[in-house]
This record gives structure tokens, sequence and C-alpha cells, in this order.
């Protein structure tokens, strides 16, 4: 049996020029969040420099941090991903392909702008308020209007036709959806214990998460090796925690519930079960090891998610650094190493842009530091709420160890910024095939 780090080594092709734009956004978000969150870093670090900001304080940068990393850096690599699996990133989509990335990018810096001078809603991560309230779901919009017009255009070579049709009518619900959820008046369900959301909240969203990583190998195109049995494991297993879910209270319930804390646990067998599924798929050597980092930091955090969440551990740790270390180990753990995965596979034979050996242990060893200091200051904070609020020797320290997290992350990210760039500038430069001397009608 083919060990999991002996992936075979499939062939590989020279990338879209779509999907190396695709990069390039999403890169660019990921610098300019990372540059934010080491501006935040510093303003706890070192609080006095608050005044310096004038009326663009702490709490004027924490949304656009929040949302550029989600909405830039954790979504862009997804984009790319539909557009490639509807073929939006070849003729005759690609240059509506390319429109709609900066559509995007567009109405995500009027939104950022909207929340830096002081206009958000106050919800985490839905801070969309007047005109950007309107603008990115409008983008969100026209994104669908692409995958329709490429997967027409392709109708007739199309083999998964029903499945991007089902696809399609889910991705027209998200921009709706948001725009509602947006609201002032809209609220989730909310554990009265904590203030935070409930244990059946959170097996939705970690459900529909894993629905994503179950339809990417099908999406980015990657062979099942034969004689797996995988298939019917990740069927059946999804489909018992879709029961679980539905028998589950979903209105205001506390996390001391019995029912809440062990559905949430059913989640505990995707530690090994998503592993093995993607090891059933041929994947090219360049991309194994961003996808043995996001598998690693996905069992991490579905155990400490879980153990986070138990009667008595969440009533500590709950609005301190603790849960600041969860988002990270969620964020730029899981969700960038999938996202470096994806754009490995996006890129095939220039995705050694994205496997510089520096940059790779500069992001692990940054957000290890990070995700230590904030788990620890956490500790420290459910014992002493006013840790993190007064200076003190220990708290200096560990804010001291998260800045310098911060600058490793930020390095490897501008590191890959550099590398996506000069990839693009020298495929933009290269000349069409109908003029090389070789290929002209003069020659």
């Amino acid at each position: 049996m083919e060990k999991f780090w002996e992936s075979k080594n499939v062939p590989t092709k020279q990338p879209s020029a779509v999907l190396t734009v695709a990069a390039w956004h999403s890169l660019a978000w990921l610098v300019c969040a990372n540059a934010i969150g080491l501006l935040l870093a510093t303003l706890l670090l070192f609080p006095g420099s608050n005044h310096w900001l004038g009326e663009f304080t702490y709490g004027r940068w924490v949304p656009l941090h929040l949302n550029l990393q989600l909405y830039g850096w954790c979504s862009l690599p997804l984009v790319a991903w539909l557009l490639k699996t509807y073929r939006a990133d070849q003729e005759p989509a690609s240059r509506w392909a390319r429109t709609t990335l900066w559509m995007w990018s567009a109405s995500l810096m009027i939104g950022a702008a909207s929340w830096l001078t002081g206009h958000s809603s106050g919800k985490l991560f839905l801070d969309w308020i007047g005109y950007p309230r309107t603008l990115f779901p409008l983008a969100i919009f026209f994104l669908w209007l692409v995958l329709v017009w490429s997967l027409r255009q392709h109708w007739s070579s199309e083999k998964n036709r029903v499945a991007k049709i089902i696809g399609l009518i889910g991705l027209l619900t998200v921009p709706p959806t948001l725009y509602w959820a947006a609201g002032a008046s809209v609220y989730p369900a909310v554990n009265p214990d904590t203030g935070g959301p409930t244990g059946a909240s959170l097996l939705d969203s970690t459900l529909g998460i894993v629905i994503i990583l179950l339809l990417l190998p099908r999406g980015l195109g990657r062979r099942q090796k034969a004689g797996s049995r995988i298939n019917k494991v990740v069927l059946a297993l999804y489909g018992a925690e879709l029961v679980v879910y539905l028998f589950t209270g979903h209105h205001n319930t506390s996390h001391r519930l019995f029912s809440q804390f062990i559905g949430l646990a059913c989640l505990l067998p995707w530690m090994v079960a998503m592993p093995a599924y993607f090891q059933s798929f041929e994947w090219p050597r360049h991309s194994r090891r961003w996808m043995m980092s996001f598998l690693f930091w996905w069992m991490i955090l579905l155990a400490s998610g879980w153990f986070a969440f138990l009667p008595g551990i969440l009533d500590h740790l709950k609005f301190t650094d603790g849960l600041v270390a969860h988002s990270h180990l969620a964020m730029a753990g899981f969700v960038s190493s999938m996202n470096l995965f994806l754009l490995t596979n996006f890129l095939e034979d220039d995705a050694k842009c994205l496997n510089i050996n520096r940059a790779f242990y500069a992001w692990q060893v940054g957000l290890a530091l990070y995700i230590v200091s904030m788990a620890s200051a956490g500790w420290f904070e459910s014992h002493d709420r006013s840790f993190t609020i007064i200076p003190g020797n220990i708290r200096n320290l560990l804010y001291s160890i998260r800045f310098a997290g911060g600058i490793l992350m930020f390095f490897a990210s501008l590191n890959w910024l550099i590398a996506v760039t000069r990839k693009l500038e020298s495929q933009e430069a290269k000349p069409a095939p109908a003029l090389t001397t070789a290929s002209s009608p003069a020659a």
C-alpha cells in the first residue's frame, strides 16, 4: 500500500493565465491583511501608539483585518477553483473571468474604505453596510453569470452537467443570503452561557467546509486511485452527521446541553476520514507539502475545537486570547494551507514559487509561535481578566512572541506575492505563438 507521503507524481502542465491572476489577487490580499495584523499587534504591544493614528485606531483596523482575510485571502482561491471547475479560465470566458476577479477586489476595496472610516454593522465578518452591502453580493452574482455562460459554451463536451447545475443553483443563493445576513435585525442562534455560537451552528458550518473539501479533488480534475472504497465511507459518515444535525437543537442553546457537545463530537471521525479521502486521489508532487500541511492543521483544529467547547473549558476561554489562537489555527493554519494547496494545483509546473523553503517554514514556525503565545495568554486571562489590558512582563513577553510570529508570516506571504508577480509578468510578456518567427507567414 502506498504511503501517505509517497503520493504519485502525476504529469503537470502550464498554468492558465487566469489562475495565475487569481493567485496574485489572493496573495495581494493576504499581504495586505497580514500587514494590518502587524499593525494591530504593535498597537496591543504598545497601547500608547494608538494616539499617533488619530481616529484610525485599533477599533477601525480590526474589521479591516478580519474581513480582508476572509473575503480576500480565504475566498479568492475558492473563486479560482470555481473558475477552473466550470472551465471559465479557458476561452472564450477567460476575459470575463479576469473581470470577475477585478470586480471582486474592487468591491472589497470599497468595503475596506467603508470599514476604515467607521461604517460597520458591528457584526463579526458581516460588517457590510451601505453601498458595499449591495456591491459585494453583485460581484458574487457576476461570478455566477460568468460560470453559467462558461458552462453553456462547453455544454456539448461537459460530462458533469447535473452536478454543475446543482452547484450553480446553490451558488445563486449566496448573494441574497449574504445581503440578508448582514442586516441589523438578523442574528444566528446564540449560546446564552457564552454569547457565542451553539454546538449545532458550529456543526452546521463545519459540515459546509467538509462538503467543499469532498468536492475539491473532483473540481481540480484529479483521478481517484483504482479500487478505492473511501467514497462509500465518507458518504455514509456525512449522511449520518446530517441526521445528527437535524435532530440537534437549532435555537439558542447552552454548550452544557449534552446533545450540543456530543453532536459536535461527530466531527472527530473526519480527523481520519479526510486524510484517507485525499490520499485516494493522485496528486502532483509539488502540491504534496501543502496537502500534508492543511490536513495536519485540520486534525488539530477538530480536536482542539471540540475540547475547547466542553463545559468548564469554554466557560474560561470565552472572549479571551484563547479564541484568538483557535481562530488563527483555523484561518492561518487550516484554510491558508488549503488555499496554498489549491494554488499549487492551479499553477501546475510554475508552483515552485509557492514551495520556497524559507517561506514555507517561516509560515509554519510563525503560526506555531502565534498559536502558543495566544493560547498561553488566554489561559492567564481566564484567571485574571485584566491580564491583557494592564501591561506586565508575562503579557509583554507573550505579545512580543505573537508579534515575532506575525513578522514571520508576513515575510512568507510577501515572498509568495513577489514570486507569483514575477510569474505573472513572465506570462504576460510571452509573445503569442502566431507572432513568433517560426510561425510567421513572412518566415
